[in-house]
């Protein structure tokens, strides 16, 4: 494994621990899951520039956009959660409220 290959993909473990751990509060967790994303995206456009496939040059654009959408969606839910419960703890949430 290069040195490369270890600093991306230990950055997408930090992420995934940073998600298992630190579940508090809903901001927590959509940074961390954007972590992992950014991860992902900076392995997938190093992987294409070294394989220099150009078939696999739109796959790193295509999970920015999708990470783009999953942020965009995660502070829509932020802004509801806060606006509805007063607070953005995931202790609050419960599929029980209405």
């Amino acid at each position: 494994m290069t040195p490369i290959q270890f600093s991306f993909s230990s950055a997408f473990v930090l992420g995934l621990l940073g998600l298992t751990f630190h579940r508090t509060h809903l901001l927590s967790a959509l940074l961390c899951l954007e972590g992992m994303m950014l991860s992902l995206y900076l392995a997938l456009a190093t992987w294409s520039l070294q394989f220099g496939a150009l078939m696999f040059s739109v796959a790193p654009m295509l999970l920015l956009a999708f990470s783009a959408c999953e942020a965009s969606a995660g502070l829509a839910l932020l802004v509801a959660t806060a606006r509805t419960h007063g607070t953005d703890r995931l202790r609050s949430l419960s599929l029980l409220q209405c």
